[in-house]
């Protein structure tokens, strides 16, 4: 993976942005090392909480919260807030002193944030979902092919808007059973 990173960065695909799902026993002690490269290399890091969206035990065994994380970078230093870039989502970002890159914390468990979610997912096959954990979703791709005009189409993306829900109920046991995130673009 950082050959190929490497590889596009000599290229001139800058910035590097990765994301990480960080999961105990798992990837969990490579935190600080990713963290690094928002100093040494500029990198963007996002640290993202486990999702138990299959549900079962395991998922709850591999969890780690951001506030785990975070203690594991105090090592480095104290992280300072720093404003996001417009369209960057839930999550919360962070930069040590001095580095190039930053540190963002997508905490979709320890800190709902599903009030200032911003986003919707168009699936591969042209299904808008207003939320990655519903599985409400609106068909754009039969209309788009049958010739819907630009107002409708403006009506079946405010119909899914409207149904954005106010939160996720991980939670409480639920499971996404119709697709993975794979197919949602999650």
């Amino acid at each position: 993976m950082l050959r190929g990173i490497d590889t596009a960065r000599s290229v001139g695909l800058n910035p590097v942005k990765l994301n990480m799902v960080v999961m105990a026993g798992i990837n969990a002690d490579e935190v600080l090392d990713f963290a690094m490269r928002t100093i040494n290399d500029g990198w963007h890091v996002r640290f993202i909480e486990l999702m138990p969206v299959t549900g079962g035990e395991a998922a709850a065994s591999l969890f780690v919260p951001a506030s785990d994380i975070r203690k594991r970078l105090e090592v480095v230093g104290e992280l300072e807030p720093c404003l996001p870039g417009v369209g960057n989502g839930p999550a919360k970002y962070f930069r040590f002193p001095g580095a190039p890159g930053t540190i963002g914390f997508i905490t979709p468990i320890s800190e709902h944030f599903c009030f200032n979610c911003n986003r919707l997912r168009l699936t591969a096959d042209g299904k808008l979902r207003p939320c990655l954990l519903s599985e409400y979703e609106v068909d754009l791709k039969q209309p788009l092919r049958g010739g819907i005009s630009l107002a409708g189409l403006k009506q079946l993306i405010e119909e899914a808007v409207a149904n954005k829900p106010r939160r996720h109920h991980l939670e409480e046991g639920y499971v996404l059973r119709d697709r993975p995130f794979t197919q949602v673009g999650g």
